[in-house]
C-alpha cells in the first residue's frame, strides 16, 4: 500500500543507510481531491458567466474589448486558476512579517472584507508565532551576536552598496576573502560568488553548455535550473525524480545514437541535480549519479540551494553526507540564502572553470556585486560552521538541527501522517490532497501561533497539494513539541492523517533522548 525506498549501502557506494518514503496517495482521498477541483472548475465558470453578464464584479486583469482580435496577452487557464482558485486562499500566502525570520516570527495582522482580493492592515502585530516555514536551518537569521555585529561594522565601514560590477569598481577585498572562504569550505580549487541564487543557476548554466549539447535534468529540479537550461539552447532531456535507471537508460542512448538526425556524438553531457529537493524533502542518490557521470564520460552540475550546511557532521553538504571527494562534482552551486541567512550564491569547482565564468557568466559581467554586509554576514557565519571563529558554536548547530530533524519526522510519521522525503532531510512536506485543505491548514495553524507555508499548484502537481515545515537548529525542544501538538489537533480536526500505517502513541512522552544516540551511531 505503500512505496519505500532504502538502501543500506547494497550496491557498495554507500557509507550509510539511505532511507526515502514517499507512501502513496489513498485511492479514496485522491478521488476526493479530483472531485473537489472539479467542483471548484464548475463553480469558477459559473463566476466567469456572471462577471460577463457584469452580475457579479470581476477584479484581476482580462482583456480589453477592444483587443480581443489581438494575441491573447493572458493565458487562459492560469487566469481563471488564479480569479478562481487561488484567491479563494489567497490569505495563506505573502504574510508580511515585522521581525527577524528566527525560530519565532512577528506577523503584521490583515483582514479583507473582500474574499481576499484586497487586504486591510489592522495595525496589530501578532508575536511570537513558531516559525517552521522559513529556510533557516542553522539560526543564522538573527539579529544579535557575532555575524550581526560584523555585517553592522563593515556596513560602517564600506557602507551598503558598491554601484558597480566585479569587472570595474566593484571587486572589494571583502569579496575575494568571501570566495577563498567558499573554496576552502567545499575543499575545491577556487570558487566565485553571484548576489542572486536564482540567477546563479539561470545565468551560468548558458555559459557551460550551447547547442549541440545535452542537458539530463531530473524531473523536479528547481525553476532556475530549468530556465537556465532553456536559455542554454542545449537539447534537454528529463529523467524520473532520483531514478538511476531512468538516468542510465538517458545515458546510454546519449553515447548509442548521439544528435538527433546527425547522429555525431554530444559535444557536451550534463547532469543537473539538486543537493535536497525543497518540495519533496528527498535527497540526490549522489553515489549513484557520480558513478553513472564517471562510466559514461558526463559532466556533474550540483545544485546545494539547500544541503549546504543542512547536512553532513561538517555541514559542508551532500557529499559531505555521502563521505564523497568534492572533486567528483564538476560544477558545485549553492545559494547563501539559507543556512547562511544571507543572500546570493556561489560555483565551485576546478581553476579553470571558475576563471572561464569570470569571463563568460552573464551575472558575473554584468550584476552589480554583492553587498559588503552581505559578504560579511556569509564569511562570518561559515567561519562559525568551520570552527575557525574560535568556538564549536557552528558544529552544535549543525549536530542539533540534525537531532531535531529526525526527531520531527519521526513524530510526524508515527502521527499517521504521510511525509515524503529522507529521514535525515530537514525539509519535511506533509500530504495535504484536498484544495479546501490548502487554506484550512494554513489558517487553523496561525490561529494556534504556528506560522506554516502551504504549498499547491503550480509549484506541485495539482493533486499533491501538502504543508512545508522547514527544521532550524534555532527550534528548541519545547518549541517542536508544541507544533507536534498543534500539528496533531489541527490534523485530527481537518482529518489529514492519511497515512495507512500503524500509528504509535508518541506526544504523551517527553522529547527522546536516544534519538541523539541513535544518530552517533
Amino acid at each position: 500500500d505503500a512505496q519505500h525506498t532504502s538502501y543500506n549501502g547494497g550496491l557498495g557506494l554507500y557509507n550509510r543507510p539511505f532511507n526515502e518514503s514517499f507512501e502513496e496517495t489513498p485511492l479514496l482521498v485522491a478521488v476526493l481531491t479530483y472531485m473537489g477541483y472539479g467542483i471548484l472548475t464548475i463553480f469558477g465558470y459559473l463566476r466567469d458567466f456572471l462577471r460577463d453578464w457584469k452580475i457579479e464584479r470581476c477584479h484581476i486583469a482580462r482583456e480589453r474589448e477592444e483587443q480581443r482580435d489581438f494575441v491573447p496577452l493572458y493565458q487562459d487557464f492560469e487566469n481563471f486558476y488564479t480569479r478562481n482558485l487561488y484567491m479563494r486562499i489567497r490569505d495563506s500566502w505573502n504574510r508580511p512579517i515585522c521581525s527577524v525570520p528566527g525560530a519565532k516570527v512577528d506577523l503584521v495582522e490583515r483582514v479583507s472584507h473582500d474574499y481576499n482580493w484586497t487586504f486591510d492592515y489592522t495595525g496589530r502585530v501578532v508575536g511570537g508565532v513558531i516559525n517552521m516555514g522559513s529556510y533557516n536551518y542553522l539560526g543564522f537569521a538573527e539579529n544579535t551576536g557575532y555575524c550581526a555585529e560584523a555585517a553592522a561594522e563593515v556596513t560602517m565601514k564600506y557602507g551598503v552598496g558598491v554601484a558597480s560590477t566585479r569587472q570595474e569598481m566593484g571587486n572589494l577585498d571583502r569579496h575575494e576573502e568571501m570566495e577563498a572562504l567558499v573554496a576552502k569550505f567545499l575543499g575545491v580549487e577556487s570558487a566565485i560568488a553571484f548576489g542572486m541564487g536564482f540567477a546563479t543557476n539561470s545565468m551560468n548554466i548558458p555559459a557551460l553548455s550551447g547547442k549541440g549539447c545535452l542537458i539530463l535534468s531530473d524531473e523536479l529540479n528547481h525553476a532556475s535550473l530549468v530556465l537556465g537550461a532553456r536559455l542554454s539552447g542545449s537539447t534537454i532531456r528529463v529523467f524520473k525524480h532520483n531514478n538511476m535507471q531512468s538516468l542510465e537508460k538517458m545515458l546510454r542512448d546519449a553515447i548509442v545514437h548521439g544528435q538527433p538526425r546527425t547522429h555525431r556524438p554530444w559535444k557536451k553531457i550534463l547532469i543537473l541535480v539538486e543537493g535536497i529537493y525543497s518540495m519533496e524533502g528527498s535527497i540526490v542518490r549522489l553515489p549513484e549519479v557520480i558513478a553513472l557521470k564517471k562510466r559514461f564520460g558526463a559532466y556533474l552540475y550540483l545544485d546545494e540551494a539547500h544541503s549546504i550546511g543542512a547536512l553532513g557532521p561538517a555541514g559542508r553538504g551532500v557529499v559531505d553526507y555521502f563521505g564523497l571527494d568534492p572533486r567528483d562534482v564538476d560544477v558545485m552551486m549553492g545559494t547563501f540564502t539559507k543556512s547562511f541567512g544571507a543572500a546570493g550564491g556561489y560555483i565551485g569547482g576546478r581553476r579553470e572553470l571558475i576563471d572561464y565564468l569570470r569571463v563568460h557568466s552573464h551575472s558575473a559581467v554584468y550584476a552589480t556585486s554583492m553587498s559588503p554586509p552581505v559578504v560579511e554576514q556569509i564569511i562570518t557565519s561559515m567561519k562559525c560552521i568551520m570552527g575557525e571563529d574560535g568556538t564549536t558554536l557552528g558544529r552544535e548547530r549543525v549536530k542539533r538541527l540534525a537531532e531535531n530533524t529526525v526527531y520531527f519526522r519521526r513524530k510526524m510519521t508515527e502521527m499517521g501522517f504521510i511525509i515524503y522525503g529522507n529521514s535525515d532531510s530537514p525539509v519535511v512536506p506533509m500530504m495535504l490532497y484536498l484544495p479546501a485543505k490548502i487554506g484550512a491548514f494554513g489558517r487553523e495553524m496561525l490561529k494556534r501561533n504556528i506560522g506554516v507555508v502551504v504549498v499547491g499548484f503550480p509549484a506541485t502537481p495539482i493533486i499533491e497539494s501538502r504543508a512545508r515545515f522547514c527544521i532550524s537548529a534555532a527550534h528548541t525542544k519545547d518549541m517542536l513539541d508544541t507544533a507536534l501538538c498543534v500539528i496533531s489537533e489541527v490534523g485530527d480536526l481537518l482529518q489529514v492523517k492519511y497515512s495507512r500505517h500503524r500509528r504509535l502513541p508518541s506526544l504523551d512522552r517527553a522529547f527522546d533522548h536516544s534519538i541523539y544516540d541513535e544518530i552517533q551511531d
